[in-house]
């Protein structure tokens, strides 16, 4: 009997520590705070984040941002180091472009991070904050993403969320995966 009991309690152990990985991958630690009927609201803890910042429409933007930033991790440094990939590519509007960022591991700090070779590479902490996140599939297009924004900022409104930035976007799979099993969301940053 103690043996199951064991047995359970690693399972339910091996299950809370995936709980912030998606696909084997690392990502931003969360809290479900909430969930509505569309989106779900979530506390973030702080994380690193190396960001670049591109002029131009999302889709340029995206892919250039991505490949600066793999160049890093996959040893575009002054260390000529790997850094384990992270889940989600996020990418921000900005006016007159995006910024694209990944997170860096959590075992990671931020004064010991090798120089990156891109010079237009920064790092930042984020600061705790609560995201109303609407997830869905598909391929992410430019008018597509601008409309999934447009509904969850129009289902926070009626709800009576108050909106104090985004949207943001991040994109959880790899190109290569079929449409309809792509993990994307569009997020707010709200009030808490």
């Amino acid at each position: 009997m103690r043996r199951y009991i064991l047995g359970a309690v690693l399972a339910m152990t091996a299950t809370l520590a995936t709980a912030e990985t998606y696909k084997g991958y690392e990502m931003p630690p969360f809290e479900v705070v909430a969930v509505r009927e569309t989106y779900e609201i979530r506390d973030y803890a702080p994380h690193l984040l190396a960001t670049v910042r591109l002029e131009g429409d999302l889709g340029r933007t995206a892919s250039q941002g991505f490949r600066t930033l793999a160049g890093y991790i996959f040893g575009g440094n002054d260390a000529g180091e790997k850094i384990a990939m992270t889940v989600p590519v996020s990418q921000v509007p900005t006016g007159d472009g995006y910024e694209i960022s990944f997170m860096l591991p959590s075992a990671r700090q931020i004064e010991a991070l090798p120089v990156p070779d891109a010079t237009s590479i920064r790092f930042s902490e984020t600061k705790p904050e609560r995201l109303a996140v609407r997830q869905f599939t598909g391929h992410s297009t430019g008018a597509g993403l601008r409309r999934r924004a447009a509904e969850l900022r129009d289902i926070l409104e009626r709800d009576g969320v108050t909106i104090l930035a985004g949207p943001r976007y991040a994109y959880y799979d790899d190109p290569f995966t079929l449409p309809w099993k792509r993990r994307n969301e569009v997020a707010y940053v709200i009030a808490r």
